[in-house]
């Protein structure tokens, strides 16, 4: 049975967006018959990351879930080893390096916001640490991340930033992605730039360059190769198919050209919504998602925090009755059937189980309508003031 079409006035949480070229890009990379990957466009994508934030080599990936286990491929994590990981975030986070046999180490969320505690995580480090994995939640890196990048060199960890959410954001003035010796980009069409699927692999440890262009490379010297540097085009390491096709490449290269406008217009959707809900602020009713001590946001995504579990379904519930799809967000790793069965019942960590029950997530997309947004707004205010 086909689903039930949806209310033509139906406002989705997301709307992937076209800001112009996209199509046309594809069709130039049909035309020049490079559609497999590492083309023009792959690398027009690669230098606007490093030209524009600094990063010393950026690799295209088929997914930011690609990009982290890419990763954790290139740190050589092994079975006993420990990485430490928010517990508030996404399957990929820890999965690609359980992937690889390591033990996850969950760390709680702060009091204020999903990131990670960074007070929290010296007395998650042990002998067998290898890696430590702050989570980039909604574009804001965690307070005190200075911290956490002095507790990594004292203890000789690897830093791996999952920058999923985090294009455009910035902590004291430096771009995330920037701050680890790797970070993990997503394009995913929720992201504020999109490729469809993509992601990419931020090195900005000059002495994992090399490596991490031949796992990218399926394990072989193949770029060295048709760069002239290498004599023969050999199996040399370990690796994967990485790379994405070259149509994603081009996609992705029109949304990059047009980022400026488009986080202009997220940061408009994302003020509005603030200003309009500031009354429910200050009655008590609702919190919204701080910025972060010395953060810049890119404004990814507006969160807005309900007083408890049965308020945050009942809220989403009204808003589907009204045509309108938001969401909530993750539930904790910590309490996820994959980890309980296999490592039993963790410490609680309450925060993180708390956002994992009380957070919604409002429709922000470049095409929402001043009169979808309205609707939204009008929506949430009639829903408390029966509260």
């Amino acid at each position: 049975m086909l689903p039930s079409p949806l209310p033509p006035d139906f406002i989705p949480f997301n709307k992937p967006h076209l800001v112009g070229p996209e199509l046309e890009y594809i069709r130039q990379a049909v035309a020049a018959g490079k559609l497999s990957g590492n083309g023009e466009f792959t690398q027009r994508c690669q230098q606007f990351f490093e030209q524009r934030y600094g990063i010393h080599k950026a690799l295209l990936t088929t997914s930011g879930t690609d990009a982290l286990e890419m990763a954790a491929l290139l740190l050589d994590i092994k079975p006993g080893d420990e990485v430490i990981v928010p517990s508030y975030t996404f399957t990929s986070t820890a999965n690609a390096f359980v992937l690889r046999g390591a033990r996850i180490v969950f760390v709680d969320s702060g009091p204020e916001h999903p990131n990670l505690d960074v007070a929290q995580v010296a007395a998650r480090i042990t002998s067998r640490t290898r890696a430590i994995v702050p989570v980039h939640y909604g574009g804001q890196a965690a307070d005190n991340f200075t911290e956490l990048l002095a507790l990594a060199r004292q203890h000789h960890l690897w830093v791996v930033e999952d920058a999923a959410q985090a294009i455009e954001a910035r902590y004291r003035g430096q771009a995330l992605g920037t701050l680890g010796h790797l970070a993990a980009f997503s394009f995913h069409e929720t992201k504020n730039v999109s490729a469809g699927e993509g992601g990419l692999l931020a090195i900005n440890d000059p002495t994992l360059a090399a490596r991490a262009e031949i796992l990218w490379e399926k394990g072989t010297n193949r770029a060295a190769f048709f760069r002239g540097e290498a004599a023969r085009y050999e199996w040399v390491d370990v690796g994967s198919s990485f790379l994405p096709s070259e149509l994603n490449a081009a996609y992705l290269w029109a949304q990059l050209e047009a980022i400026d406008l488009i986080q202009q217009r997220r940061q408009q959707l994302w003020q509005t919504y603030a200003t309009a809900l500031a009354p429910l602020v200050t009655a008590g009713q609702v919190r919204v998602l701080p910025t972060q001590t010395d953060s810049a946001p890119n404004w990814h995504l507006f969160g807005m925090l309900c007083r408890h579990e049965a308020e945050r379904d009942e809220l989403l519930a009204y808003l589907r009755h009204r045509h309108i799809l938001a969401v909530f967000h993750y539930l904790p790793l910590h309490r996820s059937p994959y980890y309980v069965s296999r490592h039993g019942n963790a410490e609680p960590l309450p925060h993180a189980e708390r956002f994992g029950q009380t957070l919604v997530r409002l429709p922000l997309f470049q095409d929402l309508q001043p009169d979808q947004q309205q609707r939204v707004i009008d929506a949430i205010n009639e829903f408390y003031t029966t509260r």
